[in-house]
């Protein structure tokens, strides 16, 4: 570029008001790359695959694995916080990046909770949380499963403690024939092993909070798992107002409780009696907030981007009455997308995201939002989207 003298001008180099590395690039990378362009926060990925779906989206790729602790270095090395969109990285690397002087957020104590379900389990109960009767016990001792069902009753679950999404990583036993037990949890080390809490209904709330202290909750979220798979979800739940009260005080005391920063998802059962169990939390964004990209005022990505930055929150108000959120998992058929979302997209009630991942059955592709006056018009628009996106 020239004046009209003739001279050179200066050029400088862009900077973003803030550098975010996030390790892992996948479809929660992808959709936190969506909010950082609105608030000129340059997202950097640590993921190994150069098309990952965040990297397809515009984030910078930083090249390595969360097991490495010199990729790790690399990617805080440039960023002014580093925060996750998995749980993958190992306890004790993410304690040396820390000792090394980086920024992470949440801290590797909080992160450890959402990492092994064993310790996680063991520190909420001793904070007062009501959590499943559990036991941790050697991965393979098949006779521990019948000693916990003694005191416990059958069915049990199973479940790697570390590892496992999805519905991967878990077993249902329903009595003590396991046969040569290779439908149980193949992992190293220990079994976590929890009695089986009747379900009336399955809840989320997503806490975002700050490094000062300062936090904000989501309206509860009522969601349908089938094979360890969260398949819908709708905003707000259909619980009393005393219950939906009790969740998000519940969901706050877990984030102060653990000192976690950014989202936190806490995933919790509703008993037929009324009581409220932690299942899971996840200290990240979640599957469970997704309808926030339209939902609400801000989105959990934004709200997450700026909670680890301590910025102030942004509102968690819904901007419609009820959501639904069907998620898009890949058929065993053929589809053709370039036909089937736009027909999909002729309901104005719906929003559509995909996570520019290859087909395979039951894999996480995308999901569909339907915003309505009321809860069942929601779910049916966005379930009938789903099926046609899904359709041969």
């Amino acid at each position: 570029m020239t004046t009209a003298a003739g001279g050179v001008l200066a050029q400088r180099e862009r900077t973003a008001l803030a550098t975010v590395g996030m390790v892992g690039g996948g479809q929660l990378a992808r959709m936190t790359q969506q909010a950082a362009i609105g608030l000129d926060v340059e997202l950097r990925v640590l993921t190994p695959d150069p098309g990952a779906p965040a990297v397809l989206a515009g984030a910078r790729h930083c090249p390595g694995s969360p097991d490495d602790l010199e990729d790790l270095l690399a990617l805080a090395a440039g960023c002014d916080v580093v925060t996750f969109d998995h749980e993958h990285a190992p306890f004790a690397l993410l304690s040396a990046l820390a000792d090394a002087g980086a920024v992470i957020r949440p801290e590797p104590a909080a992160k450890r909770l959402a990492q092994d379900k064993s310790h996680a389990r063991g520190i909420l109960e001793q904070a007062g949380f009501a959590v499943p009767p559990f036991a941790v016990v050697p991965a393979g001792e098949v006779g521990a499963l019948e000693r916990f069902a003694d005191r416990y009753g059958w069915p049990i679950v199973v479940k790697a403690p570390r590892g496992g999404y999805d519905g991967r990583g878990v077993a249902i036993v329903a009595g003590p024939d396991v046969g040569d037990g290779s439908a149980l949890p193949a992992t190293e080390g220990e079994w976590l092993l929890e009695a089986m809490v009747p379900i009336a209904m399955e809840l989320a709330v997503l806490v975002a909070r700050r490094p000062s202290g300062w936090w904000s909750t989501y309206p509860v979220v009522e969601t349908v798992q089938r094979d360890g798979i969260c398949r819908e979800l709708v905003m707000p739940a259909r619980v009393p107002p005393a219950v939906a009260e009790a969740a998000t005080a519940m969901a706050v005391a877990v984030a102060q409780g653990i000192n976690a920063t950014g989202i936190l998802a806490v995933e919790l059962f509703l008993t037929p009696s009324g009581e409220l169990v932690v299942n899971e939390i996840a200290a990240r964004p979640h599957n469970s907030g997704h309808a926030t990209i339209e939902a609400t005022r801000s989105s959990q990505f934004e709200n997450h981007l700026r909670a680890v930055l301590d910025w102030p929150l942004g509102s968690t108000a819904m901007v419609a009455p009820a959501a639904a959120t069907v998620n898009l998992l890949g058929p065993t058929t053929p589809m053709d997308l370039g036909r089937t979302v736009p027909t999909a997209l002729a309901d104005p009630r719906v929003a559509v995201h995909l996570y520019g991942k290859d087909p395979a059955p039951d894999r996480k592709l995308g999901h569909v939002t339907a915003l309505a006056d009321d809860i069942d018009t929601a779910l049916a628009s966005a379930h009938a989207a789903a099926g046609i996106i899904l359709s041969p």
